[in-house]
């Protein structure tokens, strides 16, 4: 499925995704998705694991994102590559409304125009991570396990710090009881 792309490409894909993500990482995710399976660049199994490392490393996720997948396309310069793409579109961005914006920010349509943004990048992070879940949750205690993450993220405030940790003791304990280590 894999399919060789050039430098130019990688950067013109991820300058797109840059310039068209309004929120960062998690929304960059549907467009990594559609522009990525569309070439035949990344298959939908392997984006939950740049996802996944992305989340796990440190620095901002759509930075992550970018370099994990050049990475995956062509090795250090597809890093490089794709993280330039990415940023670069931001960057522009930024600087043009940091020479501009002093002279708009009290304007109410500006301000109205950042209040209809905000649900846009909710669904834009909602969908992308619905259908992880459904791609990844295999059974019931998958699916146990991510509502019960969820919940006590967003409603107890748990640290993921400490789930990510108790997960990984669970699972290390399940596997070292169904091998038949602690059987006598």
């Amino acid at each position: 499925m894999e399919k060789k792309a050039s430098l130019w490409q990688i950067f013109g894909v991820f300058a797109k995704i840059g310039a068209f993500t309004i929120g960062g990482g998690y929304a960059m995710i549907p467009l990594i998705q559609a522009e990525m399976s569309r070439r035949g660049w990344i298959s939908d199994e392997e984006l939950p694991d740049i996802v996944a490392l992305s989340q796990s490393a440190p620095g901002v996720m759509a930075v992550n994102i970018s370099i994990f997948a050049g990475h995956k396309l062509r090795g250090f310069k597809g890093s490089v590559v794709a993280t330039l793409g990415s940023i670069l579109p931001s960057f522009l961005g930024i600087l043009a409304i940091a020479m501009f914006f002093t002279a708009f920010k009290d304007n109410p349509w500006v301000e109205r125009a950042f209040k209809g943004i905000r649900p846009v990048v909710i669904s834009l992070i909602a969908v992308p991570m619905i259908n992880m879940a459904r791609k990844s949750c295999k059974n019931i205690w998958h699916w146990l396990l991510a509502i019960g993450s969820l919940f006590l993220v967003a409603f107890l405030n748990v640290s993921p710090v400490y789930i990510i940790l108790c997960v990984l003791v669970l699972g290390f304990s399940i596997t070292y009881y169904k091998e038949g280590r602690w059987k006598h």
